[in-house]
């Protein structure tokens, strides 16, 4: 499996997001926040979390089902498809997690 250039920078800039990340950030040179979910602002905190990964333009895992597991016969296609759905997985998860009170963290999974 060769990797191209396009998934190399992809899994820089997953890197890259993984060290400095932040509730309130820049997309676009515009900044971004996601308000603390507290257990009584979800509707909010979800449409914080909705547009702050379509701003980032990592929401693929919000909006699509996971892709079927690569096998030997996959196509370069399907093997981008499901790096960039892991990749945005990956980041959703991590601002979610960085968003919520840690007594309401129990509940939400590492992977």
């Amino acid at each position: 499996y060769k990797v191209s250039s396009d998934t190399l920078f992809a899994l820089i800039v997953l890197i890259i997001y993984i060290v400095y990340f932040t509730v309130t950030f820049s997309v676009n040179n515009n900044m971004v926040t996601i308000e603390v979910l507290t257990g009584s602002n979800f509707k909010k905190w979800k449409e914080d979390i909705e547009f702050t990964m379509k701003m980032a333009d990592v929401d693929l895992s919000l909006v699509t089902d996971k892709a079927g597991e690569l096998i030997v016969a996959s196509t370069d296609d399907e093997k981008l498809v499901h790096a960039a759905w892991i990749k945005s997985n990956c980041i959703c998860l991590l601002s979610m997690r960085r968003s919520i009170l840690d007594h309401l963290k129990s509940g939400i999974p590492t992977d």
